[in-house]
């Protein structure tokens, strides 16, 4: 893998090196307007490269905001007396919230995944990441990113020609082989 730093480059498939010149991890982003199947997808490739042995993160944009936290709980109770960030950790598991001044890009946020070995990120159209549309013409809704100079392959039932190569959406295996041979990432 090229080590140099990438710093700010992150449409460069190969390892990317942020200030603290530590590993950053690839990342895709899963795009299609509501209701197309992102999640679903998402799912599924998660599944399928932990059955390969990857180390995968996922970020889920929500542009409507959400309530990860629950009225009454302790944590809850902390966030709301004032905190600014908030970490609960148990022997399994670690969740932080933290107050943001902005909606962050995924780049902003690859800090937080140097340990994984790839990231999915359900969303961000609009982002300047390599990106997979999921696309159901059926839906009737027009595709989300189409022509985008990002776009690396689209996932759709339907023949489609969009110029970027096209999967079946049960080709999951396929799709997770086309992102290992695009991003350069070896077996663990």
């Amino acid at each position: 893998m090229n080590l140099e730093n990438k710093k700010g480059d992150f449409n460069n498939p190969d390892c990317l090196l942020q200030n603290s010149g530590s590993y950053a991890p690839p990342m895709v982003s899963i795009v299609g307007f509501s209701g197309q199947g992102k999640t679903t997808l998402t799912v599924k490739l998660v599944a399928e490269f932990k059955k390969r042995g990857f180390r995968v993160g996922t970020i889920k944009h929500d542009v409507h905001g959400f309530d990860p936290d629950h009225p009454g709980k302790d944590s809850w109770r902390h966030k709301k007396a004032g905190a600014s960030v908030t970490i609960v950790t148990s022997p399994t598991q670690i969740g932080m919230v933290r107050d943001v001044d902005h909606d962050h890009q995924p780049q902003e946020l690859v800090h937080f995944f140097r340990e994984m070995d790839i990231v999915l990120v359900e969303g961000f159209k609009r982002a300047g990441l390599p990106k997979i549309e999921i696309f159901r013409p059926e839906i009737k809704k027009d595709p989300a990113c189409k022509g985008d100079k990002q776009l690396m392959a689209v996932v759709s039932d339907s023949p489609l020609d969009w110029g970027v190569p096209q999967f079946h959406t049960e080709q999951i295996g396929e799709i997770v082989n086309f992102l290992l041979e695009q991003l350069h990432l070896e077996k663990p």
